[in-house]
């Protein structure tokens, strides 16, 4: 009987899970290896760098979840992969055989990249981790006795620009809130071509709301902008110009994780893995990936390099056709393989007033260059319904839920979104398939 292992108990890795659990039959066993003990909602971190939720309002308990599912829960930091042997070395000493592996880890930060980046040796502070919020959240209420120059913005390769956005407008509000935006000077600064581009590009009215926004709260914006070096009261851009700071948020670029750089032939030169369309990897069939970590090309050259964005509706997507694809590999279900259609849909918390950006999909089509459609929306409801999502995917995830079918069914109904669809694959794709499923069998 098969062992899939799913490493990353995140946004990816759980729900991935949940999703292996839901197709496969008792005989198999689904394992998520994680160096963390809780499920974080991600998202939720900029509420709790800015002091508005406490961060156990986002985090739910991995060990009590996956006994609950019947999944085997591995606590530790995966440090070896071998994908010839199909071995997964865990804190050194550990050794877990698997028969299909599912890579949800996310990515690394490249702090080092600018000398003074980052919250630990450097100067500015960051939201992409639980301990990165908390320690953002204690320098805003240092800054909140003594407010200054406020500076919120992106390093260069920098790919999720949304929490940039949500930050400076959310602390904006906030500032306003306590009758001190008066004291403090704000600027957003970032690689990307444009202001509202947030790494994806085209999507109609996103630059102009976004800019609107921006000038009506008083916020200076600049784009196009390299930071080269950070010290403790200044960010230098690359044309020499310095933005001073009393708070600074920068977002760092991603890389992938250091155990998967390490293996031969595994990763980009980023660190990132590649995947075929069912998100298997193109060289080692019983490997698949999803999430922040698989190597996706921006198709966009801009004048200062920007990633491209992977949210967290796309790393489920992308999960939902993983389990998928190993159930059927597997004989579990009788149905065509599937892949993500990299459909996104993001509602961005600005204070008193929201933006929700469509972009379906993501990647404009390579011949065309265009999108089945594209939109920007603005207004109140967008905050409501990003609250009631953050509560919904909680209670999935308390549940064991991936992503049922009424959800999909409602982002169709709701926003023209479709998650998945079938993958027609060649011959030549449908025998390696059936290589794979006969060595499975045969282990």
């Amino acid at each position: 009987m098969a062992n899939i292992v799913v490493i990353g108990g995140g946004l990816g890795g759980l729900p991935t899970a949940y999703e292996l659990r839901h197709y496969l039959p008792k005989e198999h066993t689904v394992t998520l290896i994680s160096d963390k003990p809780q499920f974080t909602f991600i998202p939720g971190l900029i509420r709790v760098a800015l002091n508005l939720n406490p961060l156990e309002h986002i985090q739910l308990d991995l060990k009590r979840l996956t006994r609950r599912q019947g999944i085997e829960w591995v606590a530790g930091k995966v440090t070896a992969l071998n994908p010839q042997t199909k071995k997964i070395t865990v804190e050194e000493t550990q050794v877990i055989d698997y028969d299909y592996l599912a890579i949800a880890t996310g990515a690394s930060l490249a702090f080092e990249e600018i000398p003074g980046l980052g919250p630990h040796g450097g100067y500015t502070q960051s939201v992409c981790t639980p301990d990165h919020a908390l320690h953002a959240r204690d320098a805003w209420l240092e800054f909140l006795e003594n407010p200054g120059d406020l500076v919120v913005g992106a390093m260069p390769g920098t790919g999720c620009f949304g929490p940039a956005y949500e930050f400076v407008l959310m602390a904006d509000w906030e500032l306003r809130r306590r009758g001190i935006r008066d004291k403090v000077n704000i600027t957003y600064v970032t690689p990307e071509p444009y202001i509202g581009h947030t790494g994806v590009g085209g999507i109609k009215n996103a630059q102009k709301l976004t800019e609107e926004l921006m000038a009506e709260r008083g916020i200076k914006a600049i784009a196009n902008a390299r930071i080269t070096h950070i010290d403790p009261q200044n960010i230098t851009l690359a044309d020499g110009c310095q933005l001073p700071f009393k708070y600074s948020m920068i977002l760092p670029s991603f890389r992938g994780v250091e155990f998967l750089r390490k293996v031969p032939g595994l990763t980009s030169e980023k660190g990132f893995i590649p995947v075929l369309p069912d998100q298997r990897h193109p060289d080692f069939p019983s490997v698949y990936a999803l999430g922040v970590g698989v190597h996706l090309e921006q198709p966009e050259q801009t004048t200062v390099p920007i990633g491209l964005p992977k949210s967290g509706q796309m790393t489920e997507a992308m999960g939902v056709a993983v389990a998928h694809n190993i159930a059927v590999e597997l004989g579990a279900i009788k149905s065509p393989l599937t892949k993500p259609t990299l459909e996104a849909l993001c509602f961005a918390e600005y204070g008193n007033i929201g933006i929700a950006y469509i972009a379906a999909p993501v990647l404009p089509d390579p011949v065309t260059g265009k999108r089945r459609y594209s939109y920007a929306v603005r207004g109140l409801w967008v905050n409501w319904v990003k609250a009631a999502f953050e509560e919904y995917f909680l209670l999935k995830m308390r549940w064991g839920l991936g992503m049922p079918w009424f959800e999909k069914l409602g982002l169709r109904l709701l926003f023209g979104l479709s998650m998945l669809k079938s993958l027609k694959l060649s011959e030549g794709d449908n025998q390696k398939i059936t290589d794979t499923n006969q060595e499975v069998v045969k282990s």
